[in-house]
């Protein structure tokens, strides 16, 4: 095995860990699993012992070379290449299903693969992924508490994420400055439930959650739309025009963001 990881790389040690994601999967049986980020193999290991098939996507040449070397490729196909360029349609067509997803993201890339995961939810069917400790709780918080904001209503508008359970710096090889958490997170968009179109939710969402100490209604101003517009949109979705983007369940920003005259709203960046 390379023993020097490159790329941000903290294998993971922890023998108990390694099989508490493999079962957080569920039953694997006749499934074929992708894994992001297998590094070493310690969690390909496990995800090959139940499921059927697993398509480890490592970008490293090194640590995709040592993977073809520890596991057959009729059980393990190593896909080298980086992640946010893999197509998850393809995966799921040649599987004839929807594929569960593992793995130890890193730290750099988090959120745009998260955002990678979210474009694919529908060959997807659940994911367990190891993030750090302090990306999971904001993956996880709801309404009204310190790290509920843009990321907790994106990943949350693709289905139900929860925390598993954390790991210290220990159980990783070279240990990382923090700790990490692992989270479940099953593919089951609530946009059609809610009414709301993704892309024109999303942008109003990154919008109010521009600057978290404003409130909403300063956040839209901000991005300029009509003073006039904010009230009558706050007024017909019963809203408390100074409450901060943070208060607001999912459900009351959808429905603000339906209120809102759209045609006043300047298109944000992408």
């Amino acid at each position: 095995m390379p023993t020097k990881p490159k790329l941000g790389q903290n294998f993971l040690n922890d023998a108990q860990a390694v099989q508490r994601i493999a079962n957080s999967l569920g039953d694997l049986s006749g499934r074929a699993v992708v894994e992001i980020g297998p590094g070493a193999g310690a969690i390909t290991g496990a995800l090959a012992a139940r499921a059927s098939h697993v398509v480890a996507v490592e970008l490293d040449h090194e640590l995709a070379a040592h993977l073809r070397t520890e596991f057959p490729a009729e059980r393990v196909t190593v896909v080298e290449q980086d992640v946010l360029n893999f197509d998850f349609a393809a995966a799921s067509a040649a599987a004839g299903q929807s594929l569960p997803v593992a793995g130890n993201l890193p730290y750099g890339i988090t959120s745009q693969i998260l955002l990678k995961l979210a474009a694919n939810h529908a060959t997807l069917d659940r994911a367990v992924l190891m993030v750090q400790r302090e990306v999971a709780d904001r993956i996880t918080a709801s309404p009204g508490s310190r790290d509920y904001g843009l990321l907790s209503v994106t990943v949350q508008m693709y289905g139900p994420a929860e925390t598993l359970f954390t790991l210290p710096p220990s159980s990783f090889s070279p240990p990382p400055d923090v700790y990490s958490a692992v989270f479940r997170w099953r593919f089951a968009p609530r946009f059609e439930e809610l009414d709301v179109q993704p892309s024109t939710f999303l942008r109003f969402v990154r919008t109010v959650f521009a600057q978290k100490r404003k409130t909403l209604s300063n956040n839209l101003r901000a991005a300029g739309v009509a003073p006039d517009a904010i009230t009558a949109a706050f007024a017909q979705a019963g809203v408390d025009p100074r409450a901060r983007a943070e208060a607001l369940t999912i459900e009351a920003l959808a429905s603000l963001s339906k209120c809102m005259d759209t045609s006043s709203s300047p298109d944000s960046q992408e």
